[in-house]
């Protein structure tokens, strides 16, 4: 069992007050990796940027913008005035929350360093959350001080004007901003003496099933997530380019844009709006070697790739949600590369199960990332064998704390393994094999049917853009697969749609998983970093 860190640089102890108690923490295990072992000190924006630095990287380009870009020497400096400005002029000490909001750029990344080596912890958001979101994330982590650019202030000032909060603005040169409280700053910092389990960072949930649950992740597992999945499934170089578009307050994001770059050396594309044309654009601009993005962008690119030279692209990584297997196959015929998905998520901070390479078989999510390990278990436990479906289960070097839940802790972690709700299949090779998310099963009649798997063939449709399958109340069955529909230019909805698109369901897999009832909707509900919100299509026949 994890045990609550005695050696503490936080003076204000809300996080460690804020564990789960020690019988609901998950097992961790250093064991399986020899870098998995890191000192009792330990400051993870030290671990990641000051070492660039004296390992000589301080020249070498870090952040590539628009029309310009930063070097690591430039990002410690900036970082470190920030940090001046935290301690001396904002007040914060050792364990103190700081909401950092903004888009994807070199200031929202300077900040992200600034409250670790101030010794706070981060609370990133998304730049599109507004006053009530805003405002239940301040209350629930006791955050008083928000750092956000200035373009998108209002929100913040609102929501931290009732509870006595201050806001700071970034990206701006009006009196009182961070640049100008910056200024004359030493671009030297004495970073704050954090233990590897002090808590570095509090990642929110992005709500697929309801409001967001905050985790808690520790600076020892920022570095362990840098140390498991990106040296030994994507491998990527010094030399790479990084971009995507995931925002930063999202733990994937977080990782593939800034995290695993600076880990190595690399340097990364930050863009403010990195929607599939831009995200293209910027690739073709940059000449970006590796991408992270979720499958809907995937999907959206292939439609639009041919317009843009990605030849310098080498590197697809694919999370957030489960890959079906025509995006993997039709990307693939686009642009002659194969998509590393895997799965991971906030509770863990990033993946744990994937496959790059050879290793890549289509439809499967690949196998455990090494330092962690996996299984499928039943509703006890137990394990199941091989091609049975069942419960996954993982453990590792990084784990599940949610912020003062101990009911949702209680569901998340049991006997020290995470279960991160998701419903899989271990072939005799150890490859996993994704079928739903354990809501997402649907029992029809006595059959279990994979909603995915359905969405996944009504993809290959050519009328077909978008599509959430889900299970409706149905008096006599129990429920019934329904499938909500986007449909592509140029294809009416209506009954001899309906029809045809069941007809082709039941020629591609077991007719018993056909969609009984389809309805069309002009778009698919979804959370900010694009993935799909079952639970809402859910509610629609409540």
């Amino acid at each position: 069992m994890e045990e609550r860190p005695t050696t503490s640089a936080h003076v204000d102890t809300f996080c460690h007050d804020s564990l789960p108690p020690p019988e609901l923490m998950p097992d961790l295990r250093y064991d399986a990796l020899p870098e998995l072992t890191y000192p009792d000190r330990l400051n993870c924006a030290a671990e990641l940027l000051d070492r660039r630095i004296a390992e000589g990287d301080g020249d070498r380009v870090v952040f590539h913008v628009a029309g310009g870009h930063w070097t690591y020497r430039q990002l410690l400096e900036t970082a470190n005035r920030i940090a001046h400005v935290l301690v001396e002029d904002l007040g914060i000490v050792p364990g103190n929350r700081v909401l950092l909001r903004g888009p994807n750029n070199p200031m929202m990344a300077a900040c992200w360093f600034a409250v670790l080596k101030a010794g706070g912890v981060v609370v990133c958001t998304m730049p599109l959350l507004r006053v009530r979101e805003l405002t239940y994330l301040a209350g629930k982590a006791k955050i008083r001080l928000a750092l956000t650019d200035s373009r998108i202030a209002a929100d913040c000032e609102q929501a931290f004007s009732s509870a006595g909060g201050l806001v700071v603005s970034f990206s701006s040169a009006e009196p009182g901003s961070l640049e100008s409280l910056m200024a004359g700053k030493p671009a030297t910092f004495d970073n704050c003496d954090t233990a590897a389990d002090d808590t570095a960072l509090i990642a929110f949930t992005s709500g697929t099933t309801g409001q967001a649950k905050g985790t808690m992740h520790f600076h020892r597992d920022v570095i362990a997530c840098c140390d498991c999945f990106p040296p030994y499934v994507l491998k990527a170089e010094r030399d790479d380019i990084f971009c995507g578009s995931p925002p930063l307050a999202f733990t994937f994001g977080l990782g593939g844009i800034l995290l695993f770059p600076i880990r190595i050396g690399a340097s990364t594309l930050l863009l403010e709006q990195a929607s599939p044309p831009n995200l293209l654009q910027g690739i073709q601009d940059h000449r970006a070697t590796v991408v992270f993005t979720a499958p809907t962008a995937y999907r959206a690119m292939t439609d639009l790739v041919k317009g843009f030279d990605i030849s310098s692209l080498r590197k697809c990584v694919s999370a957030g949600e489960t890959l079906p297997k025509p995006t993997f196959e039709k990307w693939k015929e686009a642009t002659g590369l194969e998509i590393i998905d895997g799965i991971g998520s906030t509770e863990m901070l990033h993946i744990f199960i994937s496959s790059s390479g050879a290793d890549i078989r289509p439809g499967s999510t690949g196998r455990v990332v090494p330092g962690y390990e996996a299984r499928v278990v039943d509703e006890d436990g137990n394990e199941v064998p091989p091609g049975t479906i069942g419960h996954l289960a993982v453990k590792g070097p990084t784990g599940c704390r949610y912020l003062d839940n101990p009911e949702r802790q209680r569901v998340y972690v049991r006997n020290g393994w995470n279960l991160p709700g998701d419903s899989y299949v271990q072939d005799a090779d150890g490859y996993f094999w994704y079928q739903a998310r354990t809501d997402d099963l649907i029992v029809s009649a006595g059959h279990k049917i994979s909603g995915p798997e359905v969405e996944s063939v009504l993809l290959d449709h050519p009328a077909v853009a978008e599509c959430g399958v889900v299970a409706a109340p149905d008096e006599g069955r129990g429920y019934i697969v329904k499938a909500y529909v986007v449909t592509r230019p140029g294809f009416t909805p209506g009954q001899e749609l309906i029809k045809e698109l069941q007809d082709f369901v039941k020629a591609e897999i077991a007719p018993y998983k056909y969609p009984r009832a389809i309805e069309f909707l002009d778009a698919l509900p979804r959370t900010e970093t694009g993935k799909l919100q079952r639970f809402r299509l859910r509610e629609r026949d409540r």
